[in-house]
């Protein structure tokens, strides 16, 4: 056995390899945490409107969409492709809501720490 070799490091239970039982205690409170707020923002709906209000995309908190209101007044039967321009618009309108809401809900659990890494 070389010199020094069992005593390296080795203050105690606690300390595992650098990472203490408080640290771990944290990352699981961490981790219970953003599972709560993951289920509060699945409960959520997010409403994105384009054309003034003519049309309205919902989505959930899942990031599905889930009803588009479509106003009678902008159903052009010559310019269909208007209409699918708003829709378009007033869904990745309400998708970027909910991806903000997400990121600023999340940022608030971790501190800012940039977990995407890690699995979390």
């Amino acid at each position: 056995m070389a010199k020094g070799y069992g005593n390296r490091n080795m203050r105690g239970m606690g300390n595992m390899g650098g990472i203490n039982m408080n640290m771990i205690r944290q990352a699981q409170k961490m981790q219970a945490d953003m599972e709560k707020t993951q289920a509060d923002l699945e409960q959520k709906t997010y409403s994105g409107k384009a054309g003034g209000g003519a049309v309205e995309a919902i989505v959930s908190g899942k990031k599905e969409l889930t009803r588009v209101v479509i106003k009678p007044e902008v159903m052009d039967p010559e310019d269909p492709g208007m209409l699918e321009d708003l829709i378009l618009l007033a869904v990745n309108e309400a998708l970027r809501l909910a991806s903000e809401d997400a990121t600023a809900s999340m940022e608030k659990v971790t501190g800012g720490l940039n977990l995407s890494g890690l699995g979390l």
